[in-house]
C-alpha cells in the first residue's frame, strides 16, 4: 500500500491537479482537513471509502491510522490544503512513515499563493521593478519563526511580500513593514481564494487596517505587500521584444526592421 500526499489546492475543485483527482477516486481511505479542504473534494472518493478528518486529531492518532491502512493492504489519500511545500506538516508524518518502512508519495497541489495572484489579476514580478517575491510568515503558536527571518529583514530587500498565516496580526505587519515601504505601499489581502467567499480588500500600509476593519475576515487569507502591485508605468520585459533574439525564435532580427 501507498500514502499519498496530496496537495488539494486553494479551494475551487477544478483546481485540483488530474494526479491527485485520480489517486483520491481510487483510494479506499481518505484523510482530509476537514478545517480547509473543500467538501466537495471528497465527493470524488469511492464508494464506502472510509473518510477521516484529521482537524482534531494528534500525530499520534494520524500514524495509527497509516498503519492499519498498512496492515489491510489499503492506499490512504491524505489530502492538505494548496501545495504541500509549504506549511503543511508534511515532514513530520513522513519521518514517522520512514522509521517505519511505509511507502508513501507526495503530490503537489496548486499553492494559495497562485490563486491569489490570479484573483487579483496580475503577475507578481513585474519588469525591472520586482523580480523577487517572498513567501513567510509571523509567528505563531503552532511554530516559531527563526532569528533572522524576520519582516523587517525581508523588508530590507524592497521584494514583493506574501504573508501567510497572518491575518489576525494585520495591525503588527503594517507597523512592522510601514519604516521600510512607506505609508504610500499598496497592500492587497486575499481571502479564500478561488472559493465562492473570495473577498479582496485593496489599501495601503497607511489605511489597510481601517478597510480591513470595515469588511474582516478569520482566516484563510493571504497579505500582499510591494510597490509593484500598483505598478502601471513600467519597462516592457525583452522577452517578446522584436529586436530581442533567442533560439526558440529563430529568425533574423532585421526582419522586423
Amino acid at each position: 500500500m501507498t500514502i499519498y500526499f496530496i496537495g488539494a489546492g486553494p479551494g475551487a475543485p477544478d483546481l485540483m491537479t488530474l494526479r491527485g483527482k485520480s489517486l483520491i477516486e481510487k483510494c479506499p481511505v481518505c484523510v482530509y482537513a476537514g478545517s480547509i479542504v473543500p467538501p466537495d473534494i471528497l465527493k470524488w472518493c469511492p464508494e464506502g471509502a472510509r473518510l477521516i478528518d484529521s482537524a482534531p486529531m494528534s500525530l499520534d492518532e494520524l500514524e495509527a491510522i497509516f498503519v492499519d491502512a498498512h496492515e489491510n493492504g489499503q492506499d490512504v489519500a491524505r489530502l492538505h490544503s494548496g501545495d504541500l511545500s509549504m506549511w503543511s506538516a508534511v515532514n513530520e508524518q513522513i519521518r514517522r512513515l520512514q522509521r517505519r518502512g511505509l511507502s508513501y508519495q507526495l503530490v503537489p497541489g496548486v499553492p494559495a499563493i497562485a490563486a491569489a495572484a490570479a484573483s487579483i489579476g496580475q503577475e507578481l514580478t513585474i519588469p525591472a521593478e520586482a523580480q523577487s517575491l517572498i513567501l513567510t510568515r509571523v509567528q505563531g503558536r503552532a511554530s516559531p519563526m527563526p532569528a533572522g527571518e524576520t519582516l523587517e529583514n525581508f523588508a530590507k530587500s524592497g521584494a514583493t511580500l506574501a504573508i501567510h498565516l497572518a491575518i489576525h496580526a494585520l495591525g503588527e505587519v503594517v507597523s512592522r513593514l510601514m519604516p521600510f515601504y512607506g505609508a504610500a505601499c499598496p497592500v492587497m489581502i486575499v481571502a479564500h481564494a478561488s472559493r465562492p467567499k473570495e473577498k479582496i480588500i485593496v489599501g495601503t500600509l497607511a489605511d489597510i487596517e481601517e478597510r480591513f476593519a470595515a469588511d474582516p475576515v478569520e482566516r484563510t487569507a493571504i497579505i500582499l505587500v510591494g510597490r509593484s502591485l500598483a505598478s502601471e508605468d513600467y519597462r516592457e520585459s525583452a522577452l517578446y521584444d522584436a529586436q530581442y533574439q533567442r533560439r526558440f525564435r529563430g529568425r533574423d532580427t532585421s526582419d522586423s526592421q
